[in-house]
């Protein structure tokens, strides 16, 4: 029985508690696919399993880490080999099922992809969760029928991290793309990943009119409320604007004027079902079309010693870019 190093969370009478322990594979729960965990990747959602800040973890004890890519083991299922590389993110891992914060991890083959050339692990878990809902996001919008001749694109959060590879892919597939951020130093960065312009936050944040200017053709926020609304009155005819996110509140305060007189479209966008067919063309787009630099751009890669401590900081917003979790 092999022993192995992982980040456990479990929750007493004095609260949640995260360490570093030693596991077992006879603690490892059910699954068809044996992985051996090369990188994980620190999400917000993160963050809240390790400090208890949020009601992420759905069963104790937990192993967090809702990203991981790994080496294939051992397998019970025909499509997969030992020594295939695989990702996994979403799916309940790191929720209800033992996550990426591990050496090893048993999982089912309906949550795995087979990491697509000419991606490295590394450059995997940079994208993550993160880069998949973006490209979630711009599926999303072409199967709408979408496309970057019908005009401006917008992103809003554009310097967090969907929004960041929801700019870079967007830019990728030939939209000029308007930035939308509160923070105004991160301009060049913004720019740097295929903005053609960024806008500031304080823009969106304030109620406005249910029809206004029509701007923009195509969106993706990540932000919801007011500012969600705002994108959707100034979505132009036959317009979308594709939603993945609530940072700005879980409510709507919009008409139903944006629908009814513009044809515009609200495309909800969620990235924790399985969907296995939807994963695989994402992460094969997402290999093809995102630019390795702009990926090594976002990442800073740190051994596992330190994973806690980074987990606990991402909660503060003491945390830029992607943090990638380098296994010993």
């Amino acid at each position: 029985m092999r022993s192995f190093k992982a980040i456990r969370v479990d929750k007493n009478s004095q609260g949640y508690e995260a360490d570093y322990v030693e596991m077992s594979d006879s603690a490892l729960m059910d699954g068809d696919v044996d992985v051996d965990v090369l990188y994980s990747a620190i999400n917000y959602k993160d963050g809240l399993a390790v400090t208890g800040k949020g009601p992420v973890v759905r069963r104790f004890p937990m192993v967090p880490g809702v990203d991981l890519v790994g080496r294939v083991t051992g397998t019970g299922r025909p499509d997969f080999a030992v020594g295939d590389l695989v990702v996994a993110t979403g799916c309940g891992v790191g929720e209800a099922h033992f996550g990426g914060f591990a050496q090893r991890a048993r999982l089912s083959g309906d949550w795995l992809v087979k990491l697509p050339e000419p991606l490295t692990p590394a450059r995997a878990m940079t994208v993550g969760t993160a880069g998949l809902t973006a490209m979630f996001c711009v599926l999303a919008l072409e199967r709408h029928g979408l496309k970057p001749a019908d005009g401006l694109a917008v992103v809003s959060g554009a310097s967090g991290g969907v929004g960041s590879f929801a700019v870079a892919l967007l830019a990728r597939a030939g939209w000029r793309v308007a930035a939308i951020t509160g923070h105004a130093a991160e301009a060049d960065y913004l720019k740097s990943i295929g903005a053609a312009e960024v806008l500031a936050r304080d823009a969106f944040s304030a109620p406005g009119k249910a029809l206004q200017a029509q701007l923009f053709a195509a969106g993706v926020d990540t932000v919801g409320g007011v500012t969600l609304a705002n994108l959707l009155s100034q979505t132009q005819f036959d317009g979308a604007v594709a939603a993945c996110g609530n940072v700005g509140g879980m409510d709507l305060p919009a008409s139903v004027a944006p629908f009814i007189l513009r044809g515009v479209a609200l495309l909800g966008v969620e990235s924790v079902r399985p969907r296995i067919e939807l994963r695989r063309a994402a992460w094969a787009r997402i290999a093809a079309d995102l630019d390795t630099a702009i990926i090594d751009a976002m990442c800073e890669i740190i051994p596992f010693d330190q994973a806690l401590e980074r987990a606990r900081s991402i909660v503060s917003g003491k945390v830029r870019g992607r943090v990638v979790i380098e296994m010993p």
